[in-house]
């Protein structure tokens, strides 16, 4: 029979409290993982997540030589005469409404999600620490899935003629989603490992 070590009853006491601590931070540890996999979600599905190009390509005649075009070349040239700006799907991500991405302005980035993450509620669901993250923009569900169109109408906003009667979805909180459940096991460890070594010392 192999023999234990030597240990003192106060090293146990020590233990034992240190445990009945990581037990009461147990619920607070597991609501920053969530938000800690969520930030990582949504800094994924951000960048995943198109933009809206609203330009129109159009012919010009070159009025003098450059270094690209010689006078009177023709080249294509793209120009927005809208003025109206894509990324509001992409803010839709860490906005609460469509109108608040709609007005937003500039790429939301890794620091914003992780932001909005660390202000999402948590949800506890039996053994289960749930955040729902939800893109409030209204077409939101039909650039992850795709839609059906009818094929020549003319849609004003985009300056051009539909061509297809069906528009494959970008997945992109789908793939991410993949991408997190494999990642999540590894950045679990990680934290339940800094915890750890905080109780033994």
């Amino acid at each position: 029979m192999g023999k234990m070590g030597s240990f003192a009853a106060a090293d146990m006491k020590t233990l034992q409290q240190q445990l009945l601590e990581l037990q009461k931070t147990n619920e607070d540890f597991l609501e920053k993982c969530a938000k800690e996999l969520a930030a990582r979600l949504l800094a994924k599905v951000i960048k995943r997540t198109p933009v809206g190009d609203y330009s129109t390509e159009i012919e010009v005649v070159a009025k003098r030589s450059s270094k690209k075009h010689k006078k009177g070349d023709t080249y294509k040239k793209k120009i927005n005469p809208s003025g109206k700006m894509g990324g509001t799907l992409r803010r839709g991500w860490i906005a609460k409404t469509h109108e608040e991405a709609a007005a937003g302005s500039g790429k939301p980035g890794a620091n914003e999600a992780v932001q909005y993450a660390a202000s999402m509620p948590v949800r506890r669901e039996g053994n289960l620490f749930v955040i729902e993250i939800v893109n409030p923009v209204e077409y939101a569900s039909y650039v992850e899935y795709g839609h059906r169109q009818t094929p020549g109408r003319y849609v004003p906003e985009l300056g051009k003629r539909l061509k297809k009667g069906w528009v494959r979805g970008k997945l992109m909180l789908t793939i991410s989603e993949r991408e997190i459940q494999a990642l999540a096991p590894k950045v679990l460890e990680a934290r339940l490992k800094k915890v750890l070594e905080g109780c033994a010392k």
